[in-house]
């Protein structure tokens, strides 16, 4: 009982009896998958940056969105535009290569890349993202 409230009390070692628990029974461990928003000016700029994701594996499917509104505080002053929005699926440990290789082609100064763990969904599918997306 001491080694198992050990283990459950060490976030690391948590992390590592979940992967184990995940490998032997193949069951999704909360959180290590990951959905992605990014803002983009256009339909053409976020197809250019969806493949770029693509082709660098960072994802395992881009979702692009239609034409959206956006009212925003720019330099102190509220702006409106249009923009289209990309919602990327990947593992969890790619968010970081994922916003550092976006930030580096992306036009806008400062572009929109946030990210939300995935806690549950269709097992199948989960276990399809991971399969897409290589490994560290």
């Amino acid at each position: 009982e001491v080694v198992t409230l050990a283990v459950l009390m060490s976030p690391l070692l948590r992390g590592l009896a979940l992967q184990l628990h995940s490998a032997l029974t193949g069951t999704y461990i909360p959180g290590s998958s990951s959905m992605a928003f990014i803002n983009c000016l256009n339909e053409q700029i976020a197809k250019d940056i969806a493949r770029a994701i693509m082709d660098k594996k960072l994802a395992a499917q881009v979702n692009i969105l239609p034409k959206s509104s956006a009212l925003y505080f720019w330099k102190g002053e509220l702006e409106e535009s249009t923009e289209i929005l990309l919602i990327v699926k990947t593992r969890t440990s790619k968010i970081g290569e994922l916003s550092n290789y976006v930030r580096s082609i992306h036009p806008f100064e400062i572009p929109e890349i946030i990210s939300l763990p995935i806690d549950q969904g269709n097992p199948l599918y989960l276990k399809w993202i991971e399969e897409n997306v290589p490994r560290d």
